[in-house]
């Protein structure tokens, strides 16, 4: 079955439920963009997409919900707080509970735990049959899934704190704060455990690492400076997550640049002169980004030379760029998935959802699962 035939019979869904490709819109700094979405053209069909299942996770009220994939299964919420756990080849619901809270980021899995964070500033953990495990408190919004290494949970509050709790009994470990600028975009941007390090992109145009043992400061780069004479012009957030690609780690700042460091250095590999507030994505030549008007552009990793840019989808209130089966995927505002060439850039596939906005893709073993704002979880195939 073809992905174009779960299109429910209603007129196309903007995006502005789940936040405009400005994120200016998200403070309160600005309005709605006037620009219309890039209507879409014709292409040369080289990927066929298709359906592969697709199940009803519940809606996500504006948030970026994200799933999550461990050992065959794939657990998603919805923001009214139901978390489902559905097999990951065939979409078969293992379980289905209700936490009766507000899930604002997605989930995050690991050893069969599943954990999210609240609205409210709670942290949550439950086992796969839904019986709760802990519960801690951050005092402020969650609007990221937790990341797990070591056994420690990691989570980031709006405000900027990252804190970290045992994932066995949720005893907090540490909690770090800096000094943060008056004004911040807000974002849905978490962090990245990865062994001993979780690593956050802050205002400012910094990019940190913390030890997940003991929270301290391990290292930190400047992705950009802030530039302007007002704190609006000043804004140069790190505000996506980062990508680390073997021993180099690259982060985007809004207003201002992309980079790439060397980690066990912390020097400058590249950076060039371009303005994103979304999480990066990366394969075995290329870095991919979307900027803010939402073109999709490819940077040589090693270099930073521009490889292409795609700028048939501006305006669309595109996902995040997701790398999936060699080829360069984006979900739009109007329930379209696009595939991209990873060589030039050009769109060589396309299938519709739901009519609702694509509001997350997360690459999996056996397929891409993409998260619609009308509650749906689709296994989209080649």
């Amino acid at each position: 079955m073809r992905l174009a035939r779960l299109a429910l019979l209603a007129p196309l869904a903007l995006a502005a439920a789940c936040g405009a490709y400005n994120p200016l819109v998200w403070i309160g700094v600005k309005s709605l963009p006037a620009h219309p979405p890039t209507p879409l053209a014709p292409f040369n069909e080289k990927v066929r997409l298709r359906a592969a299942w697709h199940a009803e996770v519940g809606k996500s009220a504006g948030y970026h919900l994200r799933p999550a994939i461990e050992a065959g299964k794939v657990y998603a919420a919805s923001a009214e707080g139901v978390i489902s756990v559905l097999a990951e080849d065939d979409g078969r619901v293992l379980a289905r509970f209700e936490t009766h809270k507000p899930i604002t980021g997605g989930v995050e899995a690991n050893e069969g735990r599943v954990f999210a964070g609240t609205l409210k500033g709670e942290v949550l953990a439950f086992d796969g049959s839904g019986k709760s495990l802990w519960t801690a408190s951050v005092d402020g919004e969650v609007l990221a899934p937790p990341s797990v290494s070591r056994d420690i949970v990691v989570v980031r509050t709006s405000d900027g704190r990252i804190f970290a709790f045992s994932a066995l009994d949720g005893k907090r470990l540490w909690v770090y704060q800096r000094l943060t600028p008056p004004l911040l975009l807000r974002s849905s941007a978490g962090v990245i455990a990865i062994g001993r390090d979780v690593v956050a992109g802050y205002p400012n145009g910094k990019l940190i690492a913390l030890d997940i043992d003991d929270g301290k400061l391990t290292w930190e780069a400047t992705v950009a400076l802030p530039k302007g004479a007002t704190e609006l012009e000043r804004i140069a957030d790190v505000a996506g997550l980062p990508v680390i690609d073997g021993g180099d780690v690259c982060a985007a700042a809004y207003q201002e640049k992309v980079a790439c460091f060397e980690i066990a250095t912390r020097n400058l590999l590249w950076s060039r002169d371009l303005s994103s507030s979304k999480d990066l994505a990366v394969d075995e030549k290329n870095l991919y980004m979307v900027d803010d008007a939402g073109a999709v552009h490819a940077f040589d990793k090693k270099t930073g030379a521009s490889v292409w840019k795609q700028d048939k989808l501006l305006y669309r209130h595109l996902t995040p760029p997701a790398v999936y089966d060699r080829k360069v995927v984006v979900g739009d505002g109007e329930g379209y998935v696009h595939v991209l060439s990873p060589e030039d850039g050009s769109i060589i596939g396309r299938g519709y959802s739901d009519g609702t906005a694509i509001v997350s893709l997360v690459p999996g073993l056996s397929a891409l699962f993409a998260q619609t704002a009308g509650g749906a979880l689709i296994a989209v195939r080649y």
